[in-house]
């Protein structure tokens, strides 16, 4: 009944609607429910559809699909790729560098870390939107910033987050 485009694209934003379906249940029962107990928990579950609804469309716009190459799996801080061509891991507490490659079909994210091969991993592969939870622990990332320039694409690679100690660390040129 739902065209598949159609179904795909309300799954992607899911729990944004869901979040925006406990916010309107809270400023119901916050502004209609005559006073009382109600009326208080009512804004509390507003605010908390109000930050589920945020959470929900940020979550939507870092989502790029499932049908690229590969499958990522993040467990316990530590991000895997298993792909067709390449692979490999990638310690959260580890890296020093994210980037962004939105020149390559499809972008890629680039995962450095001391010692190691850089880890690209692609936006579309099978379970690259939990990647989203993993990239928020990184201390002081830019989330914003991260979803504007997954947004905005373009032909040079895009330094999304470096490390506090690799911020440090690097020697001035003058």
């Amino acid at each position: 009944m739902i065209r598949p485009e159609a179904s795909a694209r309300l799954a992607q934003y899911r729990e944004a609607l869901i979040g925006l379906a406990v916010l309107c249940l809270g400023l119901y029962w916050a502004f209609f429910t005559g006073g009382g107990l109600l009326h208080w928990i009512g804004y509390g579950v507003a605010v908390l559809g109000a930050v589920l609804t945020f959470a929900g469309w940020q979550r939507a716009r870092f989502a790029r699909g499932k049908d690229g190459p590969g499958i990522v799996r993040v467990v316990e801080g530590r991000i895997t790729y298993f792909g067709p061509l390449s692979g490999g891991a990638a310690d959260l507490e580890a890296l020093n560098l994210l980037s962004l490659d939105p020149s390559a079909r499809p972008a890629h994210w680039m995962l450095h870390q001391p010692g190691q091969p850089v880890l690209a991993i692609p936006t579309t592969a099978e379970g690259a939107d939990t990647l989203f939870d993993a990239f928020s622990h990184l201390p002081g990332i830019r989330t914003e910033a991260m979803l504007r320039a997954l947004e905005r694409g373009g032909d040079q690679t895009i330094v999304i987050w470096r490390s506090p100690d690799a911020q440090r660390t690097t020697p001035r040129l003058h």
